[in-house]
């Protein structure tokens, strides 16, 4: 039996149902689905839960994740942990797959120890169609470059500790798993003998310039370089120094109760001694950070002093701030339950973390 495994966030509930549609009428339905939401809107949520009710194959686990960092990797760890199914199958809830799609995976369940499928980019007017799935007019197709559509032997995923949790934001997480197996000397197929899966179009629009969810200017770039080093180290496990697919609800209620409470500018000095003192903390505490400009951040008197060449606080603007805020928490805390808000309109920072 197989396992799919969709990750959501806020997608369209348009795709959704359509991709859920194409997995309720599969020619063969010996298969498991679980959906892991990783922290969409209080509305959309309850809207997925309300009409998730009517396909009797899928599974829904709710992350109380909407104020941290989108994680794919760790959302689909979540479900490899739980999963009982001898193979699993990482697909995106904007797809819409083959009738026939399940049967070809049974098909090929065994060929290798990784089995990952061609995909099919319909366009924004040809998404728009109702159609069966042969009569799409496919716009272009994915090359062995895109990994994202994987089928996986269980226990060859789980030997390998899964997604690296490295991975925040967009990107790489799925072409990284695949290096790590060759270096395993695992093998690795590429389906392209039909095009089972088709991608529908949607606005590539993951986090608007008005919200407050956290988001890292650098990320995609960051991910990019240490895919790099992936590669050069022949490394085969992931997650090594932390607990990965870790999703304890009952952790995010505590947040609740803060303990200790941090109000810092963005001084230098003050950040740098502050993630510093984190690093070393381990109260099992809640904590409060809240950064604020510093009064003399951009200031006539500041900028006058180092006209002058004498000495003045050295200063980070706040994306600097945030960013290192936000590295710190996937370098060591990420598995914390946290809540984080940036506001780039007044530049506050907001956190709260159980150490």
């Amino acid at each position: 039996m197989i396992t799919i495994v969709l990750t959501n966030r806020n997608r369209d509930s348009r795709l959704i149902k359509r991709c859920l549609k194409s997995l309720e009428n599969q020619s063969n339905t010996d298969f498991h689905c679980v959906i892991v939401d990783y922290g969409s809107s209080e509305k959309q949520l309850k809207d997925l839960e309300i009409f998730i009710k009517d396909f009797k194959h899928i599974n829904l686990i709710s992350c109380e994740t909407s104020e941290q960092l989108w994680c794919k990797s760790r959302a689909i760890n979540i479900a490899l942990q739980s999963c009982n199914t001898s193979y699993f199958f990482v697909g995106d809830i904007d797809m819409i797959y083959h009738p026939d799609f399940i049967e070809t995976l049974n098909q090929y369940q065994t060929k290798a120890d990784a089995t990952y499928f061609q995909v099919g980019f319909l366009s924004e007017e040809e998404s728009k169609k109702e159609k069966v799935f042969n009569e799409f007019e496919i716009n272009f197709k994915s090359t062995r470059e895109a990994t994202g559509m994987t089928l996986y032997n269980t226990n060859v995923l789980k030997h390998i500790n899964g997604y690296d949790e490295f991975y925040h934001g967009w990107g790489s997480e799925d072409t990284d798993v695949h290096i790590r197996l060759k270096n395993a000397n695992k093998q690795v197929f590429y389906y392209e003998k039909s095009v089972l899966i088709l991608h529908q179009w949607h606005p590539k629009i993951y986090r608007s310039t008005s919200s407050l969810e956290p988001f890292h200017s650098k990320l995609e770039t960051i991910n990019q370089k240490y895919l790099e080093f992936t590669k050069r180290s022949g490394n085969t496990k992931a997650n090594q120094n932390q607990n990965w697919g870790y999703y304890k609800p009952e952790d995010y209620k505590k947040l609740k109760g803060v303990e200790v409470v941090f109000n810092i500018t963005n001084e230098l000095s003050e950040v740098k001694g502050l993630l510093s003192n984190l690093l070393m903390y381990s109260s099992n505490k809640v904590v409060s950070i809240s950064v604020k400009k510093h009064p003399e951040y951009k200031s006539i008197k500041h900028v006058a002093k180092k006209v002058l060449d004498k000495k003045v606080k050295t200063f980070l603007d706040m994306q600097e701030v945030n960013d290192l805020l936000l590295e710190c928490i996937i370098l060591n805390f990420r598995n914390a339950p946290y809540q984080y808000n940036f506001d780039s309109s007044s530049q506050n920072i907001s956190l709260i973390i159980k150490l």
